[in-house]
């Protein structure tokens, strides 16, 4: 089930909450210090260096937590109740490069401008550029405004306990929280913020488990479905090719994809399964597929003036699923849809702020009503606002985060394997009851891909990440 993100007032009551239910606060620190050794030991190797830095208060309780549980690794535990007193001996230690630094110097709690002194002891051990796993919050982030407090950890991971908050989202705190991950089992009571009541919710690996059914042993092609894809113009081939491979590891039944008459023959060559037509198609796309998506690499400025008319007819009458991505965005008129059609918009942030008439810098400084706004300006339609914690939500209902992906997504061609791969999903009859559900795990899935290459520890392109796209 995806977990609620809340607001530290809502952390600090469900806190109370649970100490008032009788849980103790020293099991939960003890619960909080295990999780982070676990996470600190995935991100080392066997005599390794880990430097540990423990505030005064609970996040430091939490740290030292963690040290009886960092086996076979080489510990060291600076306490930091003044940062004038331990600059030197840190800086010492930071010199030494040890593999990792557990930040656990300051919570939640903080809401108030750091000290000179506070202010260079965190530059100091920013400009180390070592990795740095965060407990909670990176310190010097102010979770409850979302920006710093003069200066702030940048970590490459930050654990978070309980739940995700919300003001770990924001443009301002992406490149210090890094990489955010939720420690939701830490032996508080159930959250008393109602997955159901909430407008912002995380999505973890859990929500899928059940996703991937198992086919009957007499399924045959015609149950799956047919993705049309309509992809592909002079100079942007490979954005075709791409969508149809992401379309291809959601195995419909059949996928064809239809391209410009100039790129027909370098995207046909690259494919075998997938069928392959020049445009404008003998076959009726109305009459063709279970779903269409239509925008990756038709960027061409050589365009016939009928591929453009007829995407705009489609997203008002097709009847089947319709996946509109790139250049194809900025073909859509802002009107009302039928209630019963399935439409989904993939974006990028560049891409929103054209079809909203705004700055990239207003749709990036509120994510979360960038999503409404796109949905309800084009018929509430289904939105998948790409980049960092891809977002995908409506008009109303929530909005969920996605928890996958690293920053080797930002290449040429990731979110044409995106478009695919959610046409080659829609297009199928059982995928189509919940439309948002199916969205969200391509856009998990999509991410995790990426996760899985970049674990590999060496350079890796697009073309890889169709090949391990929806992997357990």
């Amino acid at each position: 089930m995806p977990l609620p993100v809340i607001t530290v007032e809502e952390m600090r009551a469900w806190e109370k909450a649970s100490w008032d239910a009788g849980r103790q606060e020293s099991e939960v620190i003890q619960n909080v210090g295990r999780m982070v050794a676990e996470r600190a030991l995935k991100l080392t190797q066997a005599e390794d260096r880990i430097l540990v830095l423990a505030g005064q208060g609970h996040n430091g309780d939490d740290a030292r937590a963690a040290v009886p549980h960092l086996l076979n690794r080489k510990v060291k535990v600076v306490e930091v109740s003044d940062p004038k007193v331990s600059f030197a001996e840190i800086a010492h230690l930071l010199a030494r490069q040890p593999r990792l630094v557990i930040d656990g110097l300051f919570g939640i709690g903080l809401n108030r401008p750091l000290s000179t002194e506070w202010i260079q002891l965190i530059d100091s051990i920013n400009a180390a550029r070592l990795a740095v796993l965060a407990i909670d919050v990176p310190s010097g982030f102010n979770v409850a405004t979302g920006q710093s407090e003069g200066a702030a950890i940048e970590a490459a991971v930050t654990l978070t306990v309980g739940a995700v908050k919300r003001g770990m989202l924001g443009e301002g705190a992406w490149n210090f929280v890094g990489r955010l991950e939720v420690a939701p089992e830490i032996g508080l009571i159930p959250c008393p913020v109602a997955t159901a009541d909430a407008d912002l919710l995380w999505t973890v690996a859990e929500d899928f488990e059940l996703f991937a059914r198992r086919r009957p042993v007499s399924s045959h092609k015609g149950a799956y479905g047919h993705v049309a894809i309509v992809a592909g113009s002079l100079g942007y081939h490979g954005a075709a090719v791409l969508a149809t491979r992401g379309a291809q590891q959601a195995q419909p039944g059949l996928v064809t994809v239809c391209t410009q008459a100039e790129t027909y023959i370098p995207v046909a060559s690259q494919l075998q399964s997938a069928m392959a037509h020049p445009w404008p198609p003998l076959i009726r796309l109305e009459e063709m597929g279970t779903a269409l998506v239509v925008g990756p690499g038709l960027a061409s400025k050589s365009l016939p003036q009928d591929i453009k008319t007829t995407v705009k007819r489609f997203w008002r009458t097709l009847r089947q699923p319709m996946i509109v991505d790139a250049s194809a965005l900025d073909w859509l008129d802002p009107a009302p849809i039928p209630a019963d059609l399935i439409r989904v918009v993939t974006p990028h942030p560049g891409e929103a702020a054209r079809m909203l008439g705004v700055t990239v810098q207003s749709v990036q400084a509120d994510r979360f009503a960038a999503v409404r706004n796109l949905s309800e300006r084009f018929g509430n339609c289904w939105v998948a606002l790409k980049g960092h914690q891809t977002m995908v939500g409506r008009a109303k209902g929530p909005i969920y985060m996605n928890s996958t992906g690293n920053p080797f997504l930002a290449q040429g061609g990731s979110g044409d394997v995106l478009a695919g791969f959610v046409g080659g999903l829609l297009a199928q009859p059982a995928f189509q009851a919940d439309p948002g559900l199916t969205l969200r795990y391509a856009a998990w899935a999509h991410g995790a891909a990426a996760d899985r290459l970049s674990a590999r520890n060496k350079p890796w392109t697009i073309e890889e990440l169709p090949t391990v796209l929806g992997e357990s």
